[in-house]
Formats: C-alpha cells, structure tokens, sequence
C-alpha cells in the first residue's frame, strides 16, 4: 500500500475540518475563531497541492477533493458570516426577512469559481478572477476590523445594509471576472522576474504591520489593483513590440 498518494488527501480532508469548525465557531458568533481556522485551511490547501507535486501522486480524485473541500472553508463559511453581518444589521433598519440570506450569494459565486477553475486550462500559473481563500479572508476580516476599530467611520460603513449588499455583490463577482491576476509564486531568486509580487509582498507586509485586521481587506485590494496596472502595463508592452 501507497501511503503517499493518501497524505495530499488527507491535508484536503483536514482543510474540510477546519472549514466545518469555523463554521461551527461562525454559527457562535466566535468570528475571530472562525478566522483563524479559516486561516488553517487555506494553509493546509496550498500544502496538499504542494505534496501531491512532491510525490508525483496528483489526480482527478484530489483534485475534486480540493474543490469541495474549498467550498466549505472559502464558500459556506464566507456566506454564513455575510449571513450573520446583515442579520445584525435588522437592529438598525425595519426587518426585511430576506436580507441576511443575500450574504449567501458569495456561497454561489464561490462555488461557480470552483467549478469553473476545475475546467478553465488557463489557471496554471495564474488566476483568472479572485482565488476564493483571498476572497474569504476578505469577508472573514470585516467582522474582526469591525470589533477592533475605533473608528466611527468604520463602524457606520460596515453596519450599514446597503455596503455590505454591495461588498456581497462586488465578491461574487469579482471571484468570476475574466481579470488575470498575477501569481504569487517566485520561482527564482531574480528581482526582475519577481518584480511584482516582492512588491506586492512587501506592501502587504506593511499594510497588515500598521493596520492589523483592517490590513487585510486592503491587502486584497491591492493584489486587484496591481494585477489590473500590470494588466495594462503589459498591454501597452505588446502594443509597443507589434510596432517595432
């Protein structure tokens, strides 16, 4: 018996553990708990990819395995906890029962990605729309920045229904967008070829040094806009090299 083409499977299977802890953590309210094991997950995500490349051992079960496993960490709980922000937000508006149920339609975009991503041949070295682990820790921070922010500002925009409609929306579909955006993977020790994300590494290290929970929204943000600049910049690149 093989038991290395079963150690990728079961890092997939202990991601699904912790997106069904954090789930459990989720429905107490225990946002920040639900964070962390989130957290866990994705990291055990990207190692079960690593160990199926190390062993030579990748195949189509692992990789429906990741995807359903993706769909409770980065999917469900995601939703759950959109779910929980606009139901709270029935304190300061008139009840409209179907309201919090709209935090789901982040559980659908999720799910369209990942089962897209498992056909799309073009995400090799790169992602076509936002991967759903940066997408999830997205939604997860917003209750973490709205616990420890003193800002008021804060406060109103993240209880107020109609900005978390909007972010809900804007997450679903940012997730399926025909955006390229840059790997994160630094294949050599070159600067010049790796550029962009120790740029982007370097930012993020900052961001999350100064702002804390609220630097990680603003990590995800900046992953959008450089690769969307450097979407550009290689388009004009192209343009340039046509010419000549």
């Amino acid at each position: 018996m093989n038991i290395k083409k079963h150690i990728p499977n079961l890092i997939t299977l202990l991601n699904l553990f912790c997106g069904c802890i954090a789930l459990v953590f989720a429905a107490e309210l225990n946002f920040e708990m639900a964070f962390y094991f989130v957290c866990l997950g994705i990291f055990l995500d990207f190692f079960d990819g690593f160990f199926a490349r190390l062993f030579k051992v990748s195949s189509p079960l692992g990789l429906q395995l990741d995807s359903l496993a993706d769909m409770v960490t980065s999917g469900v709980v995601p939703g759950y906890v959109m779910f929980c922000l606009l139901e709270k937000c029935q304190d300061t508006v008139s009840p409209i029962v179907i309201l919090p149920y709209l935090g789901f339609i982040i559980t659908l975009g999720s799910c369209y990605r990942l089962a897209n991503f498992n056909i799309d041949t073009r995400q090799t070295d790169s992602f076509i729309g936002l991967p759903t682990p940066a997408n999830a820790l997205f939604i997860l921070s917003l209750p973490l920045v709205l616990k420890y922010s003193d800002s008021l500002f804060v406060f109103e925009i993240l209880t107020n229904h109609w900005v978390l409609l909007a972010i809900t929306l804007f997450s679903a579909y940012i997730l399926n967008v025909e955006i390229p955006l840059f790997s994160l993977k630094i294949k050599d020790f070159s600067f010049k070829k790796n550029a962009l994300q120790i740029i982007f590494l370097t930012v993020s290290v900052l961001l999350l040094a100064f702002f804390q929970f609220l630097g990680i929204p603003l990590v995800i943000i900046a992953y959008v806009l450089l690769s969307v600049i450097n979407n550009k910049f290689l388009k004009k690149q192209v343009v340039i090299n046509e010419e000549k």
